[in-house]
């Protein structure tokens, strides 16, 4: 496969074709109900209907959850409900402490601003005590260098380089060739997880992972973008990590 040129840049839908092929397998989450209380005071009320449908707060959208650890769950809901927006919840069964994402595509393109938004709020379930680590913004990352295999025919560099910016490039795949340094958000939620989001300039697409850096090196993760013919669209994604290293700086900390 010839390297493309940057004339060819892809379009979300033809870079994420299969980006989900080592992805872990979904979670039955049937029967269980988990209410979260966001720190802005808003509450999540979730009723799982089955294997692939909840009610959130009485609206009912598909879901799709993964057990990234045996007590953590990455549930991802892309909504139909609301056009052009998901909500991404990660919780946990042991120390009842949670987060959440809603990524939502903007009207219209505007020059120097990525298309699709992110907010980010911490919270905590239901059902006990919430204990450990509150999640929040983290700088763990800065300085990190991790290569990530989602497919036969996805692999991709990432370098972090501050709390607000992280460089990508494509190894192997459909971009290889092509990279970028873009927006990007970093919480840790646990002890080796961290989440980790990115919003791209060139094309409008956001995603959200969950980095498993402790004794899996797994991630789990979903995007939301336009495809190259307008639509808004969901995929799932997911995959191995190997770190290659990091650096530390030496005097003047990044942003």
């Amino acid at each position: 496969m010839s390297d493309p040129s940057p004339d060819e840049w892809r379009t979300y839908d033809e870079f994420a074709a299969g980006i989900d092929t080592y992805r872990l397998p979904s979670a039955d989450l049937t029967g269980r109900e988990l209410t979260v209380t966001l720190d802005d005071g808003a509450k999540l009320e979730l009723r799982f209907l089955d294997g692939e449908r909840l009610a959130c707060n009485g609206v009912e959208d598909p879901y799709d959850a993964v057990a990234v650890r045996p007590d953590v769950f990455f549930v991802n809901v892309p909504m139909t409900s609301v056009e052009g927006e998901a909500r991404t919840i990660v919780y946990s069964t042991t120390t009842h402490r949670a987060l959440t994402v809603r990524s939502v595509i903007g009207d219209e393109d505007i020059e120097g601003t990525p298309r699709v938004s992110q907010t980010f709020h911490a919270g905590i379930t239901d059902g006990g005590e919430p204990t450990g680590h509150v999640p929040g913004p983290s700088r763990d990352l800065i300085g990190k260098r991790n290569v990530y295999r989602y497919s036969p025919n996805h692999l991709y560099e990432h370098v972090y380089l501050s709390s607000e910016r992280y460089c990508w490039q494509c190894v192997e795949g459909v971009q290889r060739g092509h990279g970028d340094v873009d927006l990007s958000t970093v919480w840790k939620f646990a002890d080796g997880l961290y989440l980790f989001c990115f919003r791209e300039f060139r094309i409008a697409v956001a995603s959200v992972w969950l980095h498993d850096l402790g004794y899996a090196l797994r991630t789990t993760g979903v995007f939301l973008g336009i495809t190259g013919d307008g639509r808004s669209e969901h995929s799932r994604a997911g995959g191995h990590i190997y770190p290659l290293g990091s650096i530390s700086y030496p005097d003047v900390q990044p942003v």
